[in-house]
């Protein structure tokens, strides 16, 4: 850990800002030296995501004060922002795809040679750039077809040729395999090294403990607690974030195992995955585990009807699931909770009420019209039920934090009373509060008799919630094993080997 000395490389003190009737930041103080990689945690909603943008200058704080290296923060201008040293590098980068990597590194600052780009001089600053951070990628490629990892890499180095000295990494493992992640911490590490104050947020209290050097958490807008990595541990930080012992992460609900639901033979899609050939049983929930690109993903949206696949048979409830037929799974009681919220789960810019309704627009609508009374009658049950943290049912499901637009789609998919339920990646990206809600609601569900397909990469949540784990790797199984002998061992020796695990 770096001794964190001399002026804060940045000073928040009594920070709020508020959306109309809902007060985002009701008083947060963050410190940030120069050399360290300081963890910034709390629960989906605790206001993490609206300081950083106020940093980042999408946001204009109501109060409080914001100091950069001993210099009052010029508010509401991203340019302003990158000017004084701050880098905010999201989830989700926003790279132009058909711009070369140096392109997109130095957008909009192309260095220039008699009043022409210098795509020479461009070339070698962003190759230098990717040399600093220990990577090797091609300055004149496109970025389309980039890893997410990569694009992280190219928005890093985006932050470096301005110079900024303060760097946000919002989320940044979210989708990263184990390598990548390891890649991630090196890069981070050499930013630390070089001076630079870097700022990690993350739901993994694993990857938190292992990279950070301090920790600052937040519930509910403001600060709870700032210290050493060193100086708490994982309980006490689920403590501070959500208020409460979390007592139970994995609370499993006695269930009866019953009849199969859904059967899958031969599964057969070139490319993609191979001979998958498994069950789930009512009352059941089953794991499909792997490594990013094993191809659990597409096994499940060819289930649902998504994609296509060239042989095999699904069969649900006894009867053949019409291929490539997502209507079709749905009206039979199939529901799909997919990986990407954002892009496949949910309608962003829509309203809470019209998310939750949309799955029962056609028993909601009356000659070919949707009852308002009706949909919102609806959405207020679900909203309750799963516990959604909301202003109006009115208001655009994406001013909801990331725990709760996760909440709107389950209670989306549960409102249509399936007998299945897929869930792709349930609680990435989420808060551990919500996350024991999430596996709560699971298994509570099973107990009622659903058959639920979970795809999960984090291992403590398949081992804590599945009745049974089918491993895959390449687009095979490799693996299959009840609750009782599953172990993490013996499922990362399915994910990475050719055989099956002993």
């Amino acid at each position: 850990m770096v001794e964190s000395k001399g002026t804060p490389a940045l000073r928040v003190q009594g920070a709020r800002k508020a959306f109309g009737g809902v007060q985002a930041l009701a008083g947060v103080d963050l410190t940030l030296f120069a050399g360290e990689i300081h963890a910034l945690l709390g629960e989906n909603g605790a206001g993490k995501s609206t300081l950083l943008k106020s940093l980042a200058g999408v946001h204009r704080l109501d109060a409080g004060d914001v100091v950069v290296a001993g210099a009052a923060f010029e508010q509401g201008s991203t340019r302003k922002s990158q000017d004084q040293g701050i880098a905010v590098i999201y989830q989700e980068p926003s790279l132009f795809p058909d711009l070369s990597l140096a392109e997109n590194v130095f957008i909009g600052r192309q260095p220039l040679s008699g009043g022409r780009v210098d795509w020479s001089a461009m070339s070698k600053s962003a190759r230098e750039l990717f040399d600093r951070l220990g990577v090797q990628l091609d300055p004149n490629r496109r970025a389309r077809g980039l890893s997410i990892a990569d694009q992280q890499i190219v928005e890093i180095a985006k932050a470096l040729s301005t110079s900024a000295n303060i760097i946000v990494m919002d989320e940044p493992t979210a989708a990263l395999s184990s390598a990548e992640v390891d890649r991630l911490f090196g890069v981070a590490r050499r930013l630390r090294d070089g001076g630079a104050a870097v700022v990690f947020v993350s739901h993994r209290l694993d990857e938190v403990f292992a990279l950070c050097d301090r920790v600052t958490i937040m519930r509910d807008g403001a600060t709870v607690h700032t210290c050493g990595i060193g100086e708490i541990d994982t309980a006490q930080v689920v403590r501070w974030m959500v208020g409460r012992e979390l007592t139970e992460m994995f609370p499993k609900v006695p269930a009866e195992i019953g009849d199969v639901v859904l059967s899958v033979r031969g599964l057969t899609c070139a490319g993609q995955f191979e001979d998958i050939t498994f069950d789930v049983r009512a009352g059941e929930i089953v794991g499909l585990a792997g490594l990013v690109g094993s191809g659990r993903s597409e096994v499940v949206r060819a289930i649902f009807g998504i994609d296509a696949y060239e042989s095999g048979s699904v069969q649900f409830l006894g009867h053949a699931l019409p291929a490539h037929d997502p209507s079709a799974a749905m009206d039979r009681g199939v529901a799909l909770v997919p990986e990407d919220r954002r892009l496949e789960g949910l309608f962003m810019p829509s309203s809470i009420a019209r998310n939750v309704a949309m799955t029962r627009l056609r028993q909601l609508s009356r000659k070919g019209l949707l009852r308002s009374r009706s949909e919102r009658e609806l959405a207020a049950d679900w909203a309750a039920r799963m516990q959604v943290k909301f202003s109006s049912l009115e208001d655009p499901v994406q001013q909801l934090s990331g725990g709760n637009q996760q909440k709107v789609v389950l209670g989306k998919w549960l409102a249509t009373d399936p007998r299945l339920l897929i869930v792709d990646e349930p609680t990435r990206g989420i808060d551990v509060g919500t996350k024991a809600e999430v596996h709560r609601l699971l298994s509570t569900e099973a107990a009622k008799g659903m058959a639920v397909l979970m795809i999960s990469s984090e291992l403590p949540e398949v081992l804590g919630m599945a009745d049974r784990i089918i491993v895959m790797r390449e687009g095979r199984i490799t693996g299959e094993f009840p609750r009782e002998e599953a172990t993490q061992e013996r499922i990362m020796h399915a994910a990475t080997q050719s055989g099956a695990a002993a």
